[in-house]
């Protein structure tokens, strides 16, 4: 028998810690450990890599981490009153999990991990994306990590794997897909979370790219696709005007015509503005 089944059940160690769950930390714990073990299984195989957990809460998803073979599961959690529990899983795993109490947003978690590394969290709802943001813009590429298994609200999962035409795509996929393929690995009713939340989630699991889709310089590519996305409705030449004199001509020389709305340009569409602009 694992230890993971020595444990108490997920409810009883809420119970016995009192750990309601707070909404000023986008906290909503997911309780059934059969998900946990599914959210856990589409990372992939975890053995013989350090796995970086952000809001473990409770532990469900850290128990199923730790099943599922991770060497050794990095734990950062901001709430202290979850810290009892935790250490009841960390007892019952000797040596296989750290759990630092901490802010995720300040912390310099790759300190605490060695390659090969996974991320995988039932992120807080009210920093998700922007979790996901920096994940996705370290100052050289490829990271640190591998893949991201990450659970978001179903509306920024569908914004993060959207095409171009669909009134989901934007910045988000055009972010996400530039250097990593993502996919939707779950999606999960608010019944599955003790307090259900008023929206649908689903797991994000994202393969990080040895180098991003098409060449372009990170900085150019983000300035041009926000400038386009800000005013998504217009057309190009108006949405870009002020980025250069010459706009026009940089659009076309990119293969794209200036009436285009930034919704049907592909990725690789924009990449090739953003060199027609940085040169």
């Amino acid at each position: 028998m694992s230890a993971i089944d020595d444990l108490p059940p997920l409810r009883s160690v809420i119970a016995s810690h009192g750990l309601t769950a707070k909404k000023a930390l986008g906290q909503n714990f997911l309780l059934d450990l059969n998900l946990t073990a599914k959210i856990a299984r589409a990372a992939g195989d975890l053995s013989g890599c350090d796995v970086l957990e952000v809001g473990p809460g409770p532990g469900g998803l850290t128990r199923g981490l730790l099943a599922e073979g991770a060497r050794r599961v990095v734990a950062i959690e901001k709430d202290a009153r979850c810290l009892p529990a935790l250490d009841e899983i960390a007892a019952a795993y000797p040596g296989r999990l750290k759990v630092i109490n901490a802010d995720a947003l300040t912390l310099d978690w790759a300190a605490h991990l060695g390659a090969p590394v996974k991320i995988v969290s039932n992120l807080p709802y009210n920093v998700g994306t922007e979790l996901l943001v920096r994940w996705l813009t370290p100052p050289a590429w490829p990271p640190l990590w591998q893949s991201l298994t990450l659970m978001f609200q179903r509306e920024v999962a569908d914004r993060i794997v959207a095409v171009p035409g669909s009134k989901a795509y934007g910045r988000l996929a055009i972010l996400v897909q530039w250097r990593t393929t993502a996919r939707i690995a779950l999606s999960l009713p608010p019944e599955a979370f003790t307090p259900p939340p008023k929206v649908h989630s689903a797991v994000v699991h994202f393969q990080a790219l040895a180098e991003p889709r098409f060449p372009a310089d990170p900085a150019v590519l983000e300035r041009v696709v926000a400038k386009a996305f800000n005013q998504r409705r217009k057309m190009l030449r108006a949405a870009l005007k002020g980025l250069t004199p010459d706009i026009e001509d940089r659009i076309r020389a990119a293969g794209l015509s200036p009436t285009e709305r930034a919704e049907q340009v592909s990725i690789e569409g924009f990449c090739a503005l953003a060199r027609a602009v940085a040169g």
